[in-house]
């Protein structure tokens, strides 16, 4: 197994571990280390893309697990900060449906040998999401979610922060499905 790969495997063995911090309240400071795995998570994600692209050590098993890392990891920290009342579950169940939209997509497209490649705006979204998420656990840290109040003060910003992740996420799944709308006619 090459070092991208391996950098996306620990991404996807680090998610348990930051579910667990953000949502214990038994392990002090426990919102500092859900912060820690989160921004160590992220920075895999773009290391391995830059090293498997950079060193010609793109992978069938990388091209499957990388975005199913991403996913798994930004879904998992918006579930848990709808779970904590830090955010409607709407723009959740939003973003969650586009990535079920883009892979069946990339599925549809794959039988006919066809790569959905990742687009300025699934880019954009992705990064801008995981900023947000980055900040709202840096709040968490800095306003004390291990004290208890946390989730009875979320901020203007972090809502609007969400919603923006949001509204790029919806612009994002509108564009592929633009550029791929003959592979998915339901007159064909």
């Amino acid at each position: 197994m090459n070092l991208p790969n391996k950098l996306t495997l620990l991404r996807v063995i680090l998610v348990p571990f930051f579910i667990f911090f953000l949502l214990t309240d038994i392990v002090p400071l426990s919102a500092v280390w859900a912060l820690v795995i989160f921004i160590a998570a992220s920075i895999t994600d773009f290391l391995d893309g830059h090293i498997a692209r950079s060193r010609n050590l793109i992978t069938n098993f990388g091209k499957f697990l990388d975005p199913l890392a991403d996913k798994v990891l930004v879904i998992s920290a918006l579930v848990c900060f709808s779970d904590m009342g830090l955010c409607s579950a709407v723009p959740v169940i939003i973003i969650i449906a586009r990535e079920f939209m883009v892979s069946g997509l990339r599925l549809v497209t794959a039988g006919e040998g066809v790569v959905v490649a990742a687009g300025i705006w699934g880019k954009l979204k992705t990064a801008f999401t995981m900023i947000t998420i980055v900040l709202m656990l840096f709040f968490a840290v800095l306003f004390g979610k291990d004290s208890g109040g946390y989730a009875n003060r979320v901020t203007i910003i972090e809502q609007v922060l969400i919603w923006i992740s949001t509204l790029l996420t919806v612009i994002s799944g509108v564009q592929y499905l633009t550029a791929y709308k003959d592979y998915i006619d339901p007159t064909k």
